[in-house]
């Protein structure tokens, strides 16, 4: 437990964006999971958009390391693209 009153602020603010950064990442893998379970090419394509959105969005802020980010649409478009065909 900090004694010094700005360590304890920190430390409440942390585990704030701890929260917040949870449930965040949360809603992106929720939202990736719809896009892999549907079926349908066009439903497939405005989920996909969606996501991407939410992906970069975390990207930037370093919720998630670009790296995996990048890895994830490439995955998701590649899937999207077999719906199709």
């Amino acid at each position: 437990m900090p004694n010094i009153k700005s360590a304890k602020k920190r430390m409440e603010l942390s585990a704030k964006a701890r929260l917040r950064n949870r449930s965040e990442r949360a809603r992106i893998r929720t939202a990736v999971k719809g896009v892999q379970a549907t079926t349908s090419a066009k439903e497939a394509q405005e989920q996909l958009r969606a996501v991407i959105k939410l992906l970069d969005r975390a990207a930037t802020k370093r919720l998630i390391h670009p790296k995996r980010v990048a890895r994830v649409k490439s995955q998701l478009e590649r899937h999207t693209r077999s719906l199709t065909s």
